[in-house]
């Protein structure tokens, strides 16, 4: 009988405020912050977590963040390359995107929110059609890594239905390139070496004049857009030379020379925020028009004194002059920095990953909010106050908000669960913190020094931590406290056990010396009755090596330690003799454990390997190579012998003591696991890692077959091998045809095959076999039943229906367009490029039945264009497709005619119905006011136009 397993899968992670993979988003209340592959959304006041943007399966680290214009839609890039578009209303998916190779670094909306252009390491830029879910094209030139994407839109342009409103794109990249597309023709039409360096960042000013770069070498550069020569385009001068459109300006001086990671303005506010230090923003505010007519006219009265004091050396004649030429170089050099002055600097706790301004403006106090995400796991909100008018006082950012309390500033280093499997302890460096399993809440913060190992004492009211410095700290977890120090050992603590009968408490250490503590429990009745528990030290076991790791056999009656010399050496606990020697690791043992029967020791190596023990003679029953990378934790599953690893390699692996069988592996971190805690009672495992983040792994109900699982990863392997070989850039799936596909031209088509879009294919081929299969046996049948006399066929039984068709109760045509409208908008080309050549003929039958019926005409007209398009060469080549394609082009002609009929009769009516509310609006205003008509209007037209402060450069 083949043995079968419990499955184990991942149920919750916590522990993450935010991760550093990705930008972050503020909304003046609410911040939407990447952690690792999911986005959380806080209350900054509340400092509550309200939802968590999470996809089943989904395992790439977030990597970019856009808001839409669009009410509630946000686009998010991941690891991967692909890009969802998600509602944070419904928390869920509209539309995935695939198209790039390699992660997504760069992402922008248009103006109305109803196309989305991203970009990525493989240094393409790909524009998408947000509300036909579908990539319209790829934009090639750069040559490294994207930074930023920027639509260029027109400053006061009205939105007309001939053109589109944001027709350039604006694109930096690490290639130190900034190029400017024109998105009608597809082509790069102005190139700039922006910065001798990496350009980082990029940001347009609410105005639509000047474009800001920040390099990697600590430059911020300003450059003027010509607007003029943007409506006009690419057209020559006099003398013969393109007229560039973007055009130099000058360097805007920052008070440090480190890499510009953000250039960010204020939608709203006269401001402009710079992160070119790890730990702080620096915040330029900019000018009035009437302040720079002021600082104008100090220029012009120091020009005319410049002049006076010239009299002296000449004439007065000369003097006049001169000074009127000061007077008229002032007023041609009104620059751009005297329109930005540094305000104030904002200074963070830590090290700043992302910063954004609170779009929606505030009641509660005067200034702009400034929020800022941390690379420490932690959100912080602060205010910039509103200028003042006294020149003594300089403005100060204070912090409004912070995050921090439910996440560790640094690596969890260490896990423990207590003996109900309720609480859970994990330590880093400086913090200790204790969760409610249920609820994943942080009920304890505690600060402690650098935590390496830990341990709950009996009765799970107290717990014991190692530290690197040496010492045992011991806490009270009811009141918070710590309640002893023991200066336990001269150098780090690498672990601590308490043995089987809860008497005494083992601790190893790298000062090569393993010590024995028993516990005293101290009442004391000044207040009330408060116990504590203190250590009494009893015995001292000197090693040859340092002790890296301790254990207990949990019959009690052996200790092992595992030394630096990459040995484990077991002695009786009683009496500390030297019972065996376990050596054949190549490097040190960094863990181990016994199996609760005492007969099974395991142990986990530096080695990448893992050992399985007898405790009996000390012989090695297996050895396996257990992980890519050093494995860090190995710990038995109670009453059991089957055992889970975690190593560097990120992932976690459950195993089989007695077959030597690797059961499960488990990936969902994406740095190192450092620290590993098993259920008491075999429900969990609890795992933390270098990501700052917690994760459980529950026991499932569902059985787990080796072979099947073999087979499952294998089938995984197999199908991302397909996908990875049709994507690889030599190798185009759309080589038979397209000349805008060589990846040699600047534009190319939107494709890139992953599984769902190869099996999505194979979906349409199964529904065109079937239903041609259907069809072919009634032509026959009809054609059986002509030829025969009205007797014979009258007693013709008809061929029996597919029973698919059956129980859907469909017609084949019917069948093939449900199976078609089933994938998703953004894959369907994809899906389509899989078709072999005669599938795609017997596809063009179902097009031509399919418009003859008026059956879905956009979902037909965008199948039948696409595959006109890649097979055209095909299609002209042979005389087949001819008698298919004729009455197709006359029943589609007809179809869409009707469409457009309708669209037309509605788009009249939607006017009708606007100059109807309008005039409803006239009259209601003519009948509240005792206005006449004319002032009505205009008072109508002022409401329409957003007021604008224009400076003249």
């Amino acid at each position: 009988m083949v043995q079968s397993y419990l499955r184990h899968g991942p149920t919750q992670a916590f522990g993450l405020i935010c991760s550093s993979t990705s930008n972050s988003l503020y909304d003046g209340k609410l911040a939407y912050v990447p952690a690792l592959e999911d986005v959380l959304v806080w209350d900054m006041k509340k400092g509550q977590m309200l939802s968590m943007w999470h996809e089943t399966g989904h395992r790439s680290e977030v990597t970019c963040m856009c808001r839409s214009p669009q009410e509630n839609i946000f686009a998010v890039g991941y690891a991967d390359g692909s890009v969802r578009l998600w509602n944070s209303a419904f928390i869920s998916v509209i539309a995935t995107f695939n198209g790039h190779q390699k992660s997504v670094t760069a992402l922008a909306f248009d103006a109305q929110g109803a196309r989305l252009a991203s970009g990525s390491q493989d240094t393409d830029i790909i524009v998408w059609d947000v509300v036909a879910e579908a990539g319209l094209y790829r934009l090639r030139g750069h040559r490294n890594q994207i930074t930023t994407i920027r639509f260029l839109s027109e400053p006061e342009l009205p939105s007309t239905s001939t053109g589109s409103r944001s027709h350039m794109l604006l694109t930096t990249s690490k290639d130190t390139f900034m190029k400017l597309w024109d998105t009608s023709t597809q082509h790069c039409v102005q190139t700039i070496v922006a910065h001798r360096s990496e350009v980082s960042s990029l940001d347009i000013d609410p105005e639509k004049n000047f474009i800001f770069t920040g390099s990697s070498e600590g430059e911020v550069k300003a450059w003027k857009i010509d607007h003029e020569s943007l409506s006009q385009g690419l057209v020559e001068n006099e003398a013969g030379e393109v007229a560039k459109m973007i055009h130099p300006v000058t360097s805007l001086p920052l008070s440090s020379r480190h890499r510009v990671s953000q250039i960010l303005f204020h939608p709203s506010q006269p401001y402009l925020a710079v992160q070119s230090h790890d730990r702080s923003i620096e915040v330029f505010r900019i000018r009035t028009e009437e302040e720079i007519r002021k600082k104008q006219a100090r220029r012009k009265k120091r020009a005319k004194e410049k002049g006076k004091s010239k009299k002296k050396g000449k004439d007065i004649d000369d003097a006049a002059e001169d000074a009127a030429e000061d007077a008229m170089d002032v007023d041609q050099e009104t620059n751009v920095i005297d329109l930005f002055t540094p305000y104030l600097v904002v200074r963070a706790s830590a090290k700043v990953r992302s910063f954004d301004f609170g779009s929606k403006e505030t009641v509660s106090k005067p200034g702009v909010q400034l929020f800022v995400a941390l690379s420490s796991n932690a959100l912080e909100v602060y205010n910039i106050p509103p200028p003042t008018k006294s020149k003594e006082e300089t403005p100060e950012a204070t912090r409004m908000f912070s995050v921090d309390l439910p996440g560790h500033r640094t690596d969890v280093r260490t896990l423990c669960l207590s003996a109900d499997d309720q609480t859970l302890a994990s330590a880093s460096n400086g913090s200790l913190k204790l969760w409610n399993l249920k609820t994943t809440a942080c009920i304890r913060t505690i600060d402690c020094g650098y935590a390496i190992c830990s341990t709950f004492l009996p009765g799970d009211r107290h717990i014991a931590i190692g530290t690197k410095s040496g010492e045992i700290l011991i806490y009270d977890l009811a009141s918070s406290t710590l309640t002893e120090t023991v200066k336990a050992h001269s150098s780090t603590v690498w672990s601590l056990q308490v043995r089987p009968d809860e008497q005494v408490l083992v601790s190893g250490s790298a000062d090569k010396e393993v010590k024995f503590w028993e516990f005293e429990r101290n009442v004391s009745y000044n207040d009330e009755a408060k116990k504590s528990m203190t250590l009494n030290h009893t015995r001292t076991l000197k090693m040859s090596d340092e002790v890296l790791f301790v254990r207990y056999s949990p019959n009690g009656k052996l200790l092992a330690a595992a030394l630096l010399d990459s040995t484990v050496k077991i002695f009786y606990q009683d009496t500390l003799k030297f019972f065996l020697s376990l050596y054949g690791h190549k490097l040190p043992v960094l863990a181990m454990d016994i199996s609760d029967d005492s007969k099974l020791i395991v142990t986990c190596s530096a080695d990448k390997n893992v050992k399985i023990w007898g405790l009996d003679f000390g012989d090695c029953h297996k050895s396996i190579f257990a992980h890519e990378e050093s494995v860090m934790q190995v710990l038995f599953e109670r009453k059991s012998h089957y055992f889970w690893t975690v190593g560097k390699d990120k992932m976690l692996k459950y195993w089989d003591g007695d077959k030597f069988e690797n059961i499960q592996k488990l990936d969902g971190h994406h740095s190192e696991i450092w620290a590993l805690a098993v259920s008491n009672h075999a429900k969990f495992v609890v795992t933390g890692s270098h990501d700052k983040s917690i994760r459980v792994w529950e026991k499932l109900d569902e059985p787990l077959f080796l072979e099947e699982e073999r087979e499952r990863e294998l089938e995984q392997i197999y199908e991302d091998g397909i996908a990875n070989t049709l994507n690889r850039p030599d190798i185009s799936v759309v080589n038979n045809n397209e000349a805008d596909a060589q990846p040699s031209g600047e534009a190319a088509a939107v494709t890139k095959q992953t599984s769902e879009t190869l099996m999505a294919g194979e979906r349409i081929m199964e529904a065109l076999d079937l239903a041609d299969a259907e069809r072919t046996a009634f032509q026959e049948y009809e054609g059986k039943v002509a030829q025969a006399g009205s007797l014979e066929a009258a007693g013709m039984q008809p061929p029996p229906r597919n029973p698919i068709l059956a129980a859907y109760d469909l017609e084949p045509e019917a069948y093939v367009l449900q199976v078609v409208e089933k994938i998703s908008s953004a894959a369907l080309h994809d899906a389509l490029l899989v078709l072999p050549f005669d599938k795609v003929i017997s596809l063009m039958r179902y097009l031509d039945l399919w418009a003859q019926k008026g059956w879905n005409i956009s979902l037909v007209s965008r199948i039948l264009f696409f595959l006109l398009k890649i097979h055209h060469h095909q299609i002209v080549a042979n005389r087949v497709m001819r008698t298919a394609l004729i009455p197709l082009r006359v029943h589609l002609r007809k179809s869409l005619r009707r469409e457009k009929d309708a669209i037309g009769y509605n788009l009249v009516a939607l006017q009708h119905l606007r100059r109807r509310t309008e005039a409803e609006r006239t009259a209601q205003f003519f009948e509240e006011e005792d206005f006449d008509e004319e002032k009505v209007r205009a008072k109508i037209a002022e409401g329409k136009k957003r007021k604008r402060v224009s400076i003249k450069v």
